[in-house]
């Protein structure tokens, strides 16, 4: 028997030699070929871990690279001879049992390491036909076919020490589950998961029903099981239940025995009424029944005439128990509404009954609403500028201009003339036969400055005058400049395929006739009103999503002023058909110009000399600058308490504004309270009933008497 250290005998210290020679001993055994097979018992008390591994190392030529955490003292002994295949699981056993595990390079290298730092390090990936043995450290993936990885991943851990060396990761998109430790845990682990991913007996039966309606019977089971709790039950038995109107059939599919319960219940529901025909009331919650009536008579008539249209299409319809000759047969079916409770009365026979009842349903659901919110921005610049000088001769000649806000001189003079005038007054005597003198004096009258008040009302910017002898001379010059910023921010919510209008504005009188009277007096005018201000118009359409469809007429007027027959009103409007996303932003349209005028008159060939030139002219330049952009936000609401969640933010933006307002307080009126709305409650307090009140009232009136006791 020979010890598997012998050949390192130079390499190992006297201590260590000795030890490894009561410690391991191999005996050779006898082979056909000339190979001799080594085999090993182990024998180890008290030893350091780390000679453990240089001894393994030396018996089985192995390179074993240690981490430097590795250390302690193991206690092992076998009884049995190993060869060398068990007895290099011998050593993974024992690494295992302390806490060590054995990561194999793929260039044959040992590293021996902690186990919960060998997850992390090169583990082979195993699979199916080489899944390892032992404690050999691998990482294995597996496919899950018929459960979920995400409820399967969490029981797997309960086997698996992860806080070792052991790891099970899922994956849900490929419904997988990733598994890294011992080749013996996850062989484990794999086996359990093979015998849970079993398929469980998920037939479909199909029971055609004779009386009843399909839609209406499946509503009937499934309200059953979600009343039983259907959330605590397993999903494997909870069964699945669908309707097939063409066939007027149930499918359902489960677990055999949910399966029968369902298929029982259905059979004793499919019975025939008592009677042929049934009279119901259906309260509407959503839709308006007098709206309901003409569509509910337009099913029936398309089903009678289907029914009529055929003998063997009928007989056939007869035969599979849906909408059969009988619909055509006894009383005629009757559709009527009531205004006052929202309600139809319906009389017809049973499966006719039955398909009104499948359309109402339907029909009769509640519509969502679309916010629409309107950003109007306009902004406006307009500069001007006239610069004219005038001058005249009172012996004649001069320039004279009219253009832009220039006065014209002439007029200006006329009315300097007029002012500068004094009438003398007169005194006049008048004898009478009889001697007597009668005097009547007319006084002096005034300056009359009325023509230069009307000439300098004109007037615009500055003016300079002045005149010497014979010769008089105006200088005018003026400079304008405008700017409007306009932003409306309208908004307006409206039901589905639900018109919507929305007018902030005035109504202005506006002259359409007039008639004169006889002899030009009492004439007669008819007036018609315009609206102007902000419009908008809106017709919003819900498509499949969250898709809106918007019919918009945006509007935008304003006065602009007066003319000679009536007034002037400007007018920007965008008709137009936009598809929007739900909360998205669109731009409807705009207007971006620019107009530059310049006037200019002068005199000939003297107006054209330079700098005197300017003497005999007179000039005029205006440019006016208008951007102008409509955006609007579709938003759908389709729940109750979005649209409150809306409201209540608006009325805190009120709020809030009036709250700032009543903080700067009112000029010259320190100590005046504004009006501020109340805070935002959503609860509706009702006020007491009589036996509360009186109940109130006599309690103090209890206690008062307890206390003089």
């Amino acid at each position: 028997m020979k010890s598997g250290q012998f050949s390192f005998l130079s390499r190992r210290s006297l201590a260590s030699m000795l030890v490894a020679a009561a410690l391991t001993t191999a005996i050779p055994s006898v082979s056909v070929a000339a190979q001799e097979e080594v085999m090993y018992s182990p024998n180890f008390k008290g030893t350091d871990i780390n000679e453990f591994i240089n001894i393994v190392g030396m018996n089985l030529k192995r390179t074993i690279i240690v981490d430097p955490q590795v250390r302690g003292r193991i206690n092992v002994r076998s009884y049995e001879m190993l060869n060398e295949q068990q007895y290099y699981q011998f050593f993974l056993n024992v690494l295992e049992v302390y806490s060590f595990a054995v990561v194999e390079m793929d260039n044959g290298v040992l590293k021996v390491v902690r186990n919960k730092d060998a997850k992390t390090s090169n583990i082979p990936v195993v699979t199916d036909e080489a899944p390892g043995q032992g404690d050999e450290m691998v990482t294995r993936v597996v496919q899950v076919r018929n459960v979920s990885v995400r409820e399967l991943a969490p029981l797997l851990r309960q086997f698996s020490n992860q806080a070792g060396g052991g790891h099970v990761v899922n994956y849900d998109p490929s419904n997988v589950i990733m598994m890294t430790g011992p080749a013996a845990v996850v062989n484990r682990l794999v086996d359990i998961i093979q015998r849970v991913d079993k398929a469980g007996d998920q037939e479909l039966e199909i029971v055609k029903l004779q009386y009843a309606s399909a839609p209406e019977i499946v509503r009937i089971l499934e309200s059953i099981y979600k009343s039983q709790g259907r959330g605590e039950q397993p999903d494997f038995l909870v069964p699945r239940i669908v309707a097939d109107d063409r066939t007027n059939s149930v499918i359902v599919s489960g677990e055999l025995q949910a399966r029968q319960r369902v298929i029982e219940l259905a059979k004793r529901l499919d019975s025939e009424l008592q009677t042929s025909g049934n009279t119901r009331v259906f309260y509407l919650k959503y839709a308006k029944a007098e709206e309901l009536v003409p569509v509910l008579k337009g099913v029936s008539d398309s089903i009678v005439a289907e029914v009529q249209g055929g003998g063997a299409a009928a007989a056939a319809a007869g035969a599979q128990g849906g909408r059969g000759a009988v619909a055509s047969q006894g009383r005629s079916t009757s559709i009527e509404f009531h205004a006052d409770s929202n309600s139809l009365v319906i009389t017809a026979q049973p499966d006719m009954m039955r398909s009104l009842e499948d359309v109402l349903r339907q029909l009769d659901i509640r519509r969502a609403q679309v916010l629409v919110e309107a950003i109007i921005v306009e902004v406006f610049e307009g500069d001007g500028t006239d610069l004219g000088v005038q001058w005249l001769n009172k012996n004649g000649g001069g320039t004279n201009f009219n253009n832009g806000n220039t006065i014209p001189i002439i007029g200006v003079a006329a009315g300097a003339a007029q002012a500068s005038q004094v009438t003398r007054g007169t005194r006049t005597e008048v004898v009478a036969p009889d001697g007597t003198k009668t005097v009547s004096e007319v006084p002096d009258s005034n300056r009359d400055y009325s023509i230069l008040s009307n000439v300098l009302s004109g007037l615009n910017g500055a003016m300079l005058g002045f005149y010497k002898g014979d010769w008089a001379a105006v200088l005018q010059a003026v400079r304008t400049s405008t700017n409007s910023n306009v932003l409306a921010t309208p908004h307006i919510t409206t039901m589905d395929n639900q018109e919507a209008f929305f007018l902030v504005g005035q109504e202005v009188p506006v002259i359409t006739g007039s008639t004169t009277g006889a002899n030009n007096t009492n004439p007669f005018q008819q007036v018609d009103r315009k609206e102007v201000g902000i419009r908008l118009k809106v017709t919003p359409q819900i498509n499949e999503g969250d898709a809106v469809q918007l019919t918009i007429e945006q509007e935008v007027s304003s006065i602009g002023g007066a003319t000679a027959v009536d007034i002037t009103i400007n007018k920007r409007e965008i008709k137009t058909t936009v598809m929007a996303d739900d909360g998205a932003t669109v731009v409807l349209g705009g207007l971006i110009d620019e107009d530059v005028q310049e006037s200019e008159s002068k005199v000939p060939i003297l107006g054209d000399i330079p700098i005197l030139g300017h003497l005999f002219k007179s000039t005029s330049v205006s440019k006016k600058k208008r951007n102008l952009m409509v955006f609007i936000k579709a938003t759908i609401v389709r729940e109750g308490s979005a649209i409150s969640g809306i409201s209540k933010t608006k009325y805190n933006y009120i709020r809030a504004e009036q709250l700032k307002r009543q903080e700067e307080g009112i000029r010259l009126m320190p100590l005046t309270d504004q009006v501020v709305l109340p805070k935002w409650d959503d609860s509706l307090t009702l006020p007491p009933t009589f036996d509360d009140y009186m109940n109130k009232e006599q309690q103090p009136t209890t206690e008062m008497q307890g206390n003089q006791d």
